[in-house]
Order: C-alpha cells, then sequence, then structure tokens
C-alpha cells in the first residue's frame, strides 16, 4: 500500500467526519489531474482524433491469453446479496418506485429520503477480503488477466482515489482494494485489468433527486443535480477522464474496460481523449495497452471490440472480447449459476471465433468467493489442465466450426444458454503445425467431423488431450470418424490434437 496516499485519503476523511465537504482538496486534485492528462497526450504518438487513434495496436498478449476474470464488487453487494431480482442496479432501483427493490431497501435499510445509497457505503466493510486467496483461485482456474471492477456505476472508486472522498481507502472496507488485488495477481504471473462503468452514474442516480440527493450535499456521489436526459456536464466528464487517467498512473493496468455502447453519456470529445491518453501514456512508459468498449462503429477506428453476455457469430479477423457472468453480476444468494459444461462449451466457441472470454465473478459484501462460484472457477481450471493447449496462445483455423447448434444473432445477448452444445458441435484452433478438434460435449458415440475430409488435408496423427489411450479413427473423401475411446478425460469438452501431412 502507497503511504503517502493513505495519508492523504486520511486527511480527507477527517474533514468529511467534521462535516467539511472536501471540495477544495477534489478540485484542487482533479485540476491536477487534468493537467496531467493534457502533459501526457502533448508527449505522445497519439492525437484525440479517430484518424490518429487508427495507428494504435491492440496487445500480442491479449490473443494469446484467451481468459481472463473480473469482479462486481462493492456497495451494490450489500443491498444485492439478500434483496429481490432487479438489484443488480441497487443504487438506480433502490430509487426506483416500481421496482421490488424499492420496497426491499425500506424495509431493510429505512426510507430513501433520509436512508440512501449513500448510507449502504458504510455497511459495505469487506471485512474477509484477501486479494491473495482471490488471485489464487483465479490463477487456479486458468485465467492469464483478472482484475476489478474499479468503479460500477454508482461513482464509488474501489482505490486509493484523490479525485473523490468516495472511494475504499478512505470509506467503507479502508482498504486500497485495486492496489491489494494488483499486487496479488502480478505475483501470480496474470495481467492486469480494471474496468469502468461510471460514465452510466450520470443516469443512474436520477431517481434519487426525488429522495436523499435533493439537498445537493453529496453531488460527488449522485453528480450535479439534473433534469432526466439531460446532457452530461463538463465538469462530470472531466472526473470521468481523471479518474480512469488516475489509476492507470498508480495500478499500470494491461488492459482497460468500459461499460455501455458509446461510453453511455461520454461524449465523443472525451471518448478521443480517453483513447489518446490509454496510448499515449502506454508508449511513454514503454507498455503495451488494450481498450475494450462496445461499440462497433469506434471500432472501425480503434479499440477491442466486446459483446455483453453475447459474441461473434462467425469467425473474425480482428481479437474480441465477450464479457459474461458466472451467475449474476453482482452476488445474490437466489441467482442461479451457469454449469461447467456451459462455461467450457462457451469458453471454447469465442476462441474459436478469434475472442477472448471475461468472465465475471460476484463475491459476497464479506470479501469471500461463495462456493457455486469457487466450484465453477475451478472445474474451468481442471478442464484448462488437460486441454488449454488447444486454448492459450492458439490462432482460428479458416473456419472456426461445424455442428447442429446455430447461434440466433452476433452481438450482444446471444449466448444461447438454453441451447446447450453437443458433441457433434465441434470448434476448431490451431498452434504451429497442430491442428485442434474439440467437441463441445463428451462423445457417446462415434465422432464424425465433416470439415476434416481427404479435402482438408490427409492426417498424418491423432491424439486425445489428457489421455494415453489409443483413438481409433478413419479419413475419407467425405469426413473424419473417431471411434469413442473407453474414458474419455474429464466430464465435459474434448480435445483432438491432429496433425495434417505437409
Amino acid at each position: 500500500m502507497k503511504k503517502p496516499h493513505l495519508l492523504r485519503s486520511t486527511v480527507l476523511v477527517i474533514g468529511v467526519m467534521a462535516g467539511v465537504l472536501p471540495d477544495r482538496a477534489t478540485e484542487a486534485a482533479l485540476k491536477e489531474q487534468l493537467e496531467s492528462v493534457s502533459q501526457t497526450m502533448a508527449k505522445g504518438p497519439f492525437q484525440p482524433a479517430w484518424e490518429s487513434l487508427q495507428a494504435h495496436q491492440d496487445p500480442e498478449w491479449f490473443r494469446d491469453a484467451k481468459f481472463g476474470i473480473y469482479t462486481h464488487w462493492g456497495p451494490v453487494t450489500v443491498g444485492a446479496e439478500e434483496g429481490p431480482a432487479g438489484g443488480q442496479w441497487y443504487g438506480h432501483s433502490m430509487y426506483d418506485t416500481n421496482s421490488p427493490t424499492f420496497r426491499y431497501h425500506q424495509r431493510q435499510f429505512g426510507d430513501q429520503h433520509t436512508v440512501g445509497y449513500k448510507d449502504m457505503v458504510p455497511k459495505f466493510t469487506a471485512e474477509k477480503f484477501n486479494a491473495g486467496e482471490w488471485a489464487e483461485l483465479f490463477a487456479k482456474a486458468g485465467a492469464k488477466f483478472a482484475g476489478p471492477v474499479a468503479m460500477h456505476h454508482d461513482n464509488f472508486a474501489m482505490w486509493d482515489s484523490q479525485l473523490t472522498r468516495w472511494n475504499s481507502l478512505g470509506m467503507g472496507p479502508h482498504r486500497d482494494i485495486t492496489g491489494e488485488l494488483e499486487t496479488a495477481i502480478r505475483a501470480r504471473g496474470m495481467k492486469f485489468i480494471t474496468t469502468f462503468h461510471h460514465g452510466f452514474a450520470w443516469r443512474y442516480f436520477e431517481p434519487a433527486f426525488q429522495f436523499d440527493a435533493t439537498d445537493g450535499q453529496n453531488a460527488d456521489l449522485y453528480t450535479e443535480a439534473h433534469a432526466p436526459k439531460a446532457p452530461p456536464s463538463q465538469h462530470f466528464q472531466d472526473t470521468w477522464l481523471a479518474m480512469v487517467d488516475e489509476v492507470l498512473n498508480k495500478y499500470q493496468p494491461d488492459l482497460i474496460w468500459f461499460d455501455f455502447e458509446f461510453f453511455a453519456v461520454i461524449t465523443p470529445e472525451y471518448q478521443q481523449k480517453l483513447f489518446a491518453t490509454a496510448y499515449d501514456w502506454a508508449a511513454q512508459n514503454h507498455r503495451t495497452i488494450g481498450v475494450c468498449q462496445k461499440s462497433r462503429d469506434i471500432h472501425k477506428y480503434t479499440s477491442i471490440l466486446d459483446f455483453e453476455r453475447g459474441r461473434e457469430d462467425r469467425l473474425v479477423p480482428y481479437p474480441w472480447l465477450t464479457d459474461s457472468a458466472a451467475g449474476e453480476w453482482f452476488y445474490q444468494k437466489s441467482a442461479p449459476y451457469k454449469s461447467v459444461r456451459t462455461l467450457v462449451g462457451m469458453l471454447v466457441d469465442i476462441v474459436s471465433k478469434n475472442g477472448c472470454l471475461l468472465l465475471d465473478v460476484g463475491p459476497a459484501a464479506d470479501g469471500t468467493i461463495p462456493q457455486a462460484a469457487r466450484e465453477r472457477l475451478l472445474g474451468m481450471g481442471e478442464w484448462l489442465k488437460l486441454n488449454g493447449e488447444a486454448i492459450y496462445g492458439t490462432r482460428p483455423w479458416k473456419i472456426y466450426g461445424e455442428g447442429p447448434t446455430k447461434q440466433a444473432k452476433a452481438g450482444g445477448f446471444s449466448e444461447n444458454a438454453d441451447k446447450p452444445f453437443t458433441a457433434q458441435d465441434i470448434r476448431f484452433t490451431t498452434k504451429g503445425d497442430a491442428l485442434y478438434a474439440i467437441a463441445l460435449d463428451v462423445p457417446k458415440a462415434e465422432v464424425k467431423i465433416a470439415s476434416l475430409g481427404l479435402g482438408a488435408g490427409k492426417i498424418d496423427s491423432l491424439s486425445l488431450l489428457g489421455s494415453e489411450a489409443k483413438v481409433d479413427w478413419k479419413q475419407d473423401q467425405d469426413a473424419l470418424t473417431i471411434q469413442p475411446v473407453e474414458k474419455w478425460p474429464g466430464q465435459h469438452a474434448v480435445t483432438f490434437k491432429i496433425i495434417l501431412r505437409k
């Protein structure tokens, strides 16, 4: 933990306890951070213009990594954990009079005119949080990159911030969550990421202006009072940009990720400043960085394209990302989890189309990873121990796969969760001389792969990853036919390693 930053945050907390809002301190910090942004862009090779930003190259490590983990966790969890469905946006839905969360909050915590989201922050104490245990679990799951949701829509910074008193060192846990995770994750050889969702804060708290936000005393949390659908203020966008720059300079993430298409309310001017700042910061610090966002229009110029709970429906030439969740985004005791089989099938399908998976796990409010989530992550890790050769560092084949299960559409919210893959759904990856054919369920009969008939090239050898079993197979003009073995490795997808004759 960085002692000078701890001292400054402590001073801010004392000021708040004495009843003095830290406006001067945070405004001075904002001015200083914006000057840092300006200096970074002035010295760097990238200008805040789409034409200039097109020159950026996404990091090669991202294409190799394939699988990452991130965590939705913060004051939202306090309300969402026991609350009704819809509590995933607790800071918004607790003020929505039509939401069950509104009534739940009144019963559990009190009337929103006096007990608002600001009062959830002290309840977020994270007393059992252990960054080392989290990072160890992520490593065992097979993740190659990991990190926290640095700031969700609720404007609460999960780092030691000088730009807002609403941060995890100054309030709630009184710990630098992002800093602790950075140290633990890097110590286990993973790349470090931070995700940012605070572009939506301008809309998220609009219902609160009818309740405890009406007095304006906590505008640094709820944003400045404004009419619904009003455009964001310059101050809001300056703060949005400065917060990202603060995290870049303090924690040096290898990947940063942004929620909402077109960054929610953030204007193109600030979007371009963001990319230029990140790319110029990386260039000046001799680092590589990836920036993920959700707009295809922006992706025409720059960025790694991300799909929330969705994916591409075909093989594409550019690397991309799916962000999805093992259960709900924030931990909710009543919410179900995806099975390991579903998660493995999702990962393989994504990788075969030139993508990577960023999987969310929502910790409990006390900082523990729920047992059901641990089981899913460890199950994925066991599968990757046997089959990781066909995932990490691979590149797509000439087609992504074949089989009866079809994706309904490309883009976000297209996971087809109700359509499990079968053993006849085959996905392909390549590495060096090897072609990997992955059956997305454990076969109960022979596997016939039409794409690997003799027209694809004559097969010299075929083996089964994770097993010494002899595999009987036959290749003819129409297909490659593989006979089942007595005991398949693992309980999920199985991988055939194929060497084609040169």
